[in-house]
């Protein structure tokens, strides 16, 4: 039996995907949360195979969220379910080391063999998204960099993001205004946005 956790914000969406794979002889869902900062304690109780992770949750995105599961959870497969398409985000989540990425509109029977396929050990990575990620340039923003701007997307301001990180103020206003040339923005509202749009952020 394939013990999977479903973390999606959205109920409908959280309930049909439960009772769906429910219908599955060989998996049993044994958690559903709602937040990117509830999977982790939730996988910890529960122990999962697999964690289906909405790449858009609220608190903790599905990408960052995946990340910190890897670190606490290294047994448990993450497959990633978006709508999103956007390359830099696929990028993103293979970077997190998920085991599997695949759209929201995929099918029932789809996402069950998925779930069995990271559950064995492989990949499952959708073939039209794997083929956009990899006709798109990769982001030209340093890790640190890339981290900060995520950071000023959610309202942060600089002293905020610089006590979090444990940086200075300074080097922090350095880093967002190098994310701004690189990205050939405005201003940091803009380099947010083409960040954004990119799927680099």
């Amino acid at each position: 039996m394939i013990r999977v956790l479903v973390a999606e914000d959205m109920h409908i969406l959280r309930e049909a995907l439960v009772e769906l794979l429910s219908l599955q002889d060989d998996i049993e869902v044994v958690a559903g949360v709602v937040s990117g900062l509830e999977i982790v304690p939730a996988a910890l109780e529960h122990r999962p195979d697999v964690a289906v992770v909405d790449i858009d949750l609220p608190g903790l995105d599905g990408v960052a969220a995946a990340a910190e599961l890897r670190r606490a959870l290294p047994g448990c497969a993450v497959l990633i379910l978006t709508a999103l398409t956007k390359p830099g985000v696929l990028r993103r989540a293979l970077g997190a080391q998920v085991a599997g990425f695949v759209p929201k509109d995929i099918r029932p029977a789809e996402l069950a063999e998925a779930i069995r396929t990271v559950a064995a050990g492989g990949r499952a990575v959708d073939p039209a998204l794997a083929l956009v990620a990899l006709e798109t340039p990769e982001s030209p923003l340093s890790q640190r960099e890339t981290e900060v701007l995520r950071m000023s997307a959610t309202g942060a301001p600089p002293a905020e993001i610089a006590e979090r990180l444990f940086l200075t103020y300074g080097t922090v206003r350095n880093y967002l205004t190098s994310a701004v040339t690189k990205l050939g923005a405005r201003n940091r509202v803009d380099a947010i946005r083409i960040a954004t749009e990119s799927g680099w952020i």
